[in-house]
C-alpha cells in the first residue's frame, strides 16, 4: 500500500447561527453527506485562491475569507492510504451568485451545529471540529500564512 497526501482548502462561512454546507455524494459514502465547501488545491495557486474557487463552484457563494481557522489533519478509516492535510478559513458571505454548481452537488445549505451533528452525516469528524472551533472564537491572522510567488521556469526565456 502506497501512502499520499492530499492538500485540501476548506471554508467556514457563518451567518447568525447558521453555516453554509455542501450536502454532496462523496466516494466511500452510500449516502450523501455534509462538508464545508472544500477541495484539492491546483497547480499555481495559492490556499486562499483554492478556498475562494472551491466555495464558489461548490456554494455559488461569494465570500470574504477573513481568517485562518486552522490546519487539520485526517487519515479516514476507509482510505487508509491517504492523509487529508485541510487548510480552513473563516469567511463572511457575500452573494449568493445562483450559478450552476460543482457535479456530485446535490445543494449548498444553511444548517446550525446541533442540525448537523443530529443528521449524523457530516463527512468527515473535521466537519463538526471546525465548526466547533469558530463557535469557540478560533482564528489566527491570515499573515501566518506566507506562499512564495510560483515563477515558471520559462518566464526567464521570455524576458
Amino acid at each position: 500500500m502506497s501512502w499520499s497526501a492530499h492538500v485540501t482548502v476548506a471554508t467556514v462561512v457563518q451567518q447568525d447561527d447558521r453555516f453554509l454546507l455542501v450536502e454532496e455524494h462523496s466516494e466511500g459514502f452510500s449516502h450523501a453527506v455534509y462538508n464545508q465547501p472544500a477541495g484539492h488545491v491546483e497547480a499555481g495557486e495559492t490556499l486562499i485562491e483554492a478556498a475562494l474557487r472551491e466555495t464558489m463552484e461548490e456554494t455559488a457563494w461569494q465570500v470574504e475569507i477573513t481568517d485562518l481557522l486552522g490546519f487539520y489533519t485526517y487519515t479516514p478509516p476507509m482510505f487508509p492510504d491517504r492523509t487529508y492535510f485541510r487548510f480552513c478559513f473563516l469567511a463572511k458571505p457575500i452573494k449568493d451568485t445562483q450559478q450552476k454548481l460543482d457535479t456530485g452537488i446535490i445543494r449548498a445549505t444553511w444548517l446550525t451545529l446541533a442540525e448537523l451533528q443530529n443528521s449524523g452525516r457530516a463527512r468527515s469528524p473535521l466537519v463538526i471540529k471546525a465548526i466547533q472551533d469558530a463557535l469557540n472564537g478560533q482564528k489566527y491572522p491570515l499573515s501566518l500564512i506566507y506562499e512564495h510567488p510560483f515563477i515558471s521556469p520559462t518566464s526567464n526565456l521570455e524576458a
